[in-house]
């Protein structure tokens, strides 16, 4: 009897320390806040290290890079975003289709940036864009300081695209509803945190300073 019991306090206790759904999600929101937060400093310190570095006595350059490219990259990333937010609201309202279709349109703008800054920014698709030749890691500081911020940056976007890719297998499996779809909530705002990143990166890259040649 005494054995019962006792399994029966613990169980009941254990019932009382569990987070209710609603304040697991509060929980879980404040972790990822925490974790943009922590991350802020890095990107910070990259962007110092880039208006240090790429000077020409005493006066803020930037290496003349193809400003089209960087425009239309910019524009395709941040109308993914635009679609991330349909997708989330959408399933705040269970419209499951919409819902996935924004994701897929999100996943491919996504896709389509980092092309644009992977392939032909850094020169691996080996085509040359509008007569500029590709940044190269021996271009000294701007080499550096470019591969630094686009690398850690493409690092984040690949990272939210795998998200996406597998917050879009769950919904098709049902997984997600207008009462519970936190991991969609938290897709959206790893994606958005990844785009208000590449909105500051994007003037110190591509606008802010005097376009001078990187290449000597």
């Amino acid at each position: 009897m005494s054995a019962i019991t006792a399994e029966h306090d613990e169980h009941h206790l254990h019932n009382n320390n569990a987070l209710s759904p609603a304040a697991q999600v509060r929980a879980n929101r404040l972790g990822l806040w925490l974790f943009f937060i922590s991350e802020i400093f890095l990107f910070i310190a990259l962007l110092s290290a880039r208006f240090y570095l790429w000077k020409d006595n005493g006066e803020i350059v930037r290496p003349n890079l193809d400003q089209t490219l960087g425009f239309l990259s910019t524009g395709v990333l941040l109308l993914s975003s635009y679609f991330m937010v349909r997708a989330e609201t959408a399933i705040a309202h269970d419209n499951r289709q919409q819902f996935l279709n924004s994701l897929k349109i999100a996943f491919v703008l996504g896709l389509l940036f980092l092309i644009a800054v992977v392939g032909f920014e850094w020169g691996l698709f080996g085509i040359d864009i509008g007569g500029h030749e590709p940044l190269k890691l021996s271009d000294g500081a701007f080499g550096a300081v470019f591969y630094a911020m686009t690398g850690m940056h493409a690092l984040h976007v690949v990272s939210g695209l795998i998200y996406i890719l597998i917050v879009h297998r769950l919904g098709k499996k049902g997984e997600y509803s207008a009462e519970a779809h936190w991991p969609v909530e938290a897709c959206a705002l790893y994606w958005h945190y990844v785009d208000v990143v590449w909105v500051f990166f994007y003037p110190a890259l591509y606008l802010i300073g005097s376009a001078v040649s990187a290449h000597g």
